[in-house]
């Protein structure tokens, strides 16, 4: 159809008809880019992962029940002669039933054999230090003022913080850090370690009275202390754990390493069977608190808080059936 201007200079050809030219801006130049949604930044498609993890676990599931469903309709309908029937065919067909009955048996057995195998939590243990270690508030702070490392907006801040983080007056800190002057070095650090990973894994085999020669896999984590030989390798030469034990000694992952490393142990189980797994998950403070914060205090308040509050110490004896 054309347009009505055009109809109307085809009528009165010696009519003019107003047109305004408006001016082309920059812009409109330039290409135009449509941006799609960043799919991965959605929120919805942490759903879509869990359905589909949902769907891939559950698949046999969902194959069998429709099977199941359309077969039980379809053995509704049939009658007494019609089972009659299907007995003296079968009675006389050896090959079929032969068949019939393999194929059930295997796909029994691939269900058995590829399912995943339960794993279960023996027990776990937490290490507690001695009454000496323990450092109340005053006490931190007044270590804080003698290191005469920190402005009195620094302590001030800090004295903030341990007012709101929730921290009790019943709070151990490791020996070298509450000396006067604190001595954090390499061999205190390694004796920390030892006393913290030490501690929680005797109390753990006391408790289940599971020998260490049964232990297969050992899970070990620890964000901001590495040495070498490393923290999984001090707990092998230690309890004289056998030759073949799968050892794993993760670091730099923070506070989530916690369950990664009881990830890590799950799935280690699943193709370990009749096997102990020892999760070792601790924190050092030793080479971390003072030193730490006295180089990012004038920096980051953030690092304060972060280098201030550390964990230590706990494992957990994992069981696969």
């Amino acid at each position: 159809m054309a347009d009505p201007q055009e109809q109307i200079s085809r009528q009165n050809p010696d009519q003019t008809v107003p047109v305004s030219v408006e001016p082309r801006s920059q812009d409109s130049n330039r290409p135009s880019k449509h941006k799609l949604p960043n799919f991965l930044l959605s929120v919805k498609l942490k759903y879509v992962k869990l359905g589909y993890h949902y769907l891939i676990s559950k698949a046999m599931y969902l194959l069998l029940v429709p099977l199941l469903g359309i077969s039980t309709a379809h053995l509704s309908t049939l009658t007494a002669r019609d089972a009659a029937q299907l007995w003296d065919q079968l009675r006389f067909n050896l090959v079929t039933v032969v068949l019939c009955s393999t194929l059930m048996v295997f796909l029994v057995t691939l269900y058995f054999m590829t399912r995943p195998r339960k794993v279960y939590l023996v027990d776990f243990a937490c290490y507690k230090p001695d009454p000496a270690r323990i450092c109340t508030r005053e006490t931190f702070m007044e270590r804080s003022e003698l290191t005469t490392a920190f402005t009195e907006e620094n302590l001030a801040f800090q004295r903030r913080i341990l007012e709101r983080s929730g921290l009790g007056q019943r709070t151990y800190l490791p020996e070298a850090v509450l000396r006067i002057p604190p001595n954090p070095c390499m061999s205190e650090a390694r004796a920390e370690a030892e006393a913290v990973m030490f501690g929680a894994v005797d109390q753990l085999l006391a408790k289940t009275g599971v020998k260490a020669k049964d232990i297969g896999i050992l899970v070990v984590n620890c964000s901001l202390f590495n040495p070498t030989p490393s923290l999984s390798a001090m707990i092998v030469n230690h309890y004289k754990l056998r030759g073949n034990v799968l050892s794993y000694n993760l670091g730099g992952m923070g506070c989530s390493a916690g369950l990664i490393s009881i990830d890590l142990a799950k799935q280690l189980l699943q193709v370990q069977p009749n096997s102990y797994a020892l999760v070792v998950s601790m924190e050092n403070i030793t080479l971390n608190c003072d030193e730490g914060v006295q180089r990012f205090s004038n920096d980051s308040r953030k690092m304060v808080i972060a280098l201030r509050f550390s964990k230590s110490g706990n494992s957990a004896l994992d069981r696969e059936r």
